[in-house]
């Protein structure tokens, strides 16, 4: 049990003997008056390394100097830009280097992914997501089902929680599995919940879908970079990500994708082709067939966007210095603080009934984020906040009325400390 108190001294102490706190320094923080804001918002958008900048403007420059050689020069020509990320990709995600590309962008790769696993039968036909979904994960599903002839209605069958909760219960994911049995086609699920913050057992969810004889794929839109993943060890079959979140890749940078050795090494597997997906010993001898390089490269369609590439880069060096498994247990313990702050300042102002915190408190169903449903006046409170220097994140009360005005605040290892979370428990009772 963390013994935590809720005092500048302790906080301080705590980023004194943090083994990552100098990544922080690594990393621009956005100013307020002069000072540092406390900066909670990378679950929507990570902050600039301070490296991107020399890795972007080192493209630009041999644009300009080499023109079209750009693409063979030594060790970082454009032609295998991709190579690059590779292995720092499949370290990040738990999976084997020829398993996983950095491409496109989230919801491209979502489409792409789904022409592989989404092969519907007149018997087998139903797809598995999660109530509330990010909105471009129901287009992408919906817009699928529909392309092939299936209702919506009829093929998505969408989770929600029991009545009076919040969560879907992990019991009751397996229970539908299970019951749409031969029917089911594919389970496509967020790992992370954008709006709540529940982590799924990828795992077995995986393992459940499989026993049904169905596909597993996961949005690892608020995973990647956010926990320790082991997606070819659970045996997942596809997943997406977009790297500007956790991932520090800049504004609307590119996505990666992740297909298992056994789907990526199958030549027969159905999937939309591009030049750049074919076998890179042919690409330039323009042949008439194409012929997949068998590994997840196959998926890929056009020339790699350099300039978002080399931004990621950067940041993708200091997840490979910092490393996962630290990264994530001290996530795990800077939510546990931020969560321990708020119930503490509450408490404190006698107002612990306006705040009912959404996020799972079980360490395992939580990475770095929590929501918080205020019950009385969420929005002048966020924008208290905004207006003392912190940057989180509003989101709306939905249309159909399912949920109410939430602030998600989201400490993240590689740049934000103890003190940043003191501090906004500070803020936080003057905004009260």
């Amino acid at each position: 049990m963390n013994h935590f108190e809720n005092k500048a001294a302790w906080a301080m102490q705590k980023d004194e003997q943090d083994e990552l706190a100098s990544f922080r320094q690594r990393f621009h923080i956005p100013l307020h008056h002069g000072q540092e804001t406390v900066y909670f918002c990378g679950n929507s958008l990570g902050l600039q390394p301070k490296q991107t900048s020399h890795y972007v403007l080192q493209e630009l420059q041999d644009w300009a100097t080499l023109g079209v050689e750009g693409h063979f020069k030594p060790h970082t020509g454009w032609f295998g830009y991709h190579e690059l990320l590779r292995d720092a990709t499949a370290r990040l995600v738990g999976a084997q280097p020829h398993e996983v590309v950095v491409m496109n962008h989230l919801t491209v790769n979502l489409h792409l992914l789904l022409v592989s696993f989404y092969r519907p039968t007149a018997d087998r036909y139903k797809i598995i997501c999660e109530g509330g979904a990010f909105p471009s994960d129901r287009y992408a599903l919906q817009s699928q089902v529909e392309w092939h002839g299936f209702e919506a209605a009829d093929a998505l069958i969408e989770l929600q929680p029991r009545k009076g909760e919040e969560l879907v219960r992990h019991e009751d994911i397996i229970e539908a599995i299970n019951d749409c049995g031969d029917a089911l086609a594919l389970v496509m699920l967020g790992g992370v919940h954008y709006f709540t913050g529940q982590v799924l057992n990828m795992k077995a969810i995986t393992e459940a879908a499989h026993e049904v004889e169905a596909y597993a794929g996961f949005d690892l839109a608020h995973a990647a970079g956010n926990l320790e993943l082991k997606l070819h060890e659970w045996n997942v079959d596809f997943a997406a990500w977009c790297s500007y979140k956790y991932l520090n890749g800049g504004p609307g940078t590119v996505g990666g994708a992740y297909i298992h050795e056994r789907h990526a090494k199958n030549a027969h597997l159905p999937r939309f082709a591009g030049w750049w997906g074919n076998d890179p010993n042919q690409r330039f001898k323009m042949p008439h067939r194409f012929v997949p390089v068998p590994t997840a490269d196959s998926w890929q369609l056009s020339n790699a966007p350099i300039l978002e590439m080399a931004a990621l880069r950067a940041s993708l060096e200091l997840f490979d210095e910092a490393g996962m498994s630290r990264l994530t247990a001290k996530g795990k313990e800077l939510t546990s603080y931020l969560l321990f702050i708020i119930r503490d300042v509450l408490k404190e102002k006698g107002k612990s009934e306006w705040v009912h915190i959404i996020t799972p408190f079980e360490e395992q169903m939580q990475g770095c984020q929590l929501s918080l449903k205020f019950m009385k006046d969420g929005k002048a409170i966020f924008d208290q906040l905004t207006a003392q220097g912190v940057i989180s994140d509003w989101r709306e009360p939905d249309q159909e009325g399912r949920t109410e005005g939430v602030i998600r605040v989201a400490p993240v290892p590689l740049y934000n400390s103890f003190m940043d979370v003191w501090r906004f428990g500070e803020i936080l009772k003057t905004a009260l």
